[in-house]
């Protein structure tokens, strides 16, 4: 399975499979991307960039160097500032199967972090986890 994971939080191979099963998480080809978020409105809006981008940064690889460290192979990127265009931009490279999706609780969420699975089920017919995760 192809698993496409979008998190705003660096996650740990406990958190993955806590979040799709321990078989599905060990026997998947993983991919993370960080969207380059924002932490409100008016720093996407002036186009100030240069912080959410070095977090992403930080998030895919720590990520990626814990589930590696732990027994899941994967692999990361960064993602556009809007998740669903990180998805989107994602998927004509990576077919993935599935989508693990890692976000903030809603009253710590960064600007335009609070989509959900049915909007991803939606528009790119793949079966979504939500889980979320402390920032």
């Amino acid at each position: 399975m192809k698993l496409l994971v979008i998190t705003s939080e660096p996650i740990t191979a406990d958190h993955l499979r806590d979040s799709i099963g321990a078989d599905a998480a060990d026997d998947a080809e993983v991919l993370v991307i960080a969207p380059a978020l924002h932490k409100s409105a008016l720093r996407f809006w002036l186009s100030d960039a240069d912080d959410a981008i070095a977090r992403a940064q930080s998030v895919q690889r720590d990520s990626v160097d814990q589930l590696d460290s732990e027994g899941i192979a994967a692999t990361g990127d960064t993602g556009e500032s809007e998740p669903l265009a990180a998805i989107a931009d994602t998927l004509q490279g990576f077919p993935a199967d599935r989508v693990a999706l890692f976000i903030h609780p809603a009253s710590e969420q960064s600007y335009r972090e609070n989509i959900t699975a049915a909007e991803i089920e939606a528009r790119f017919g793949l079966p979504v986890t939500v889980t979320e995760i402390g920032g």
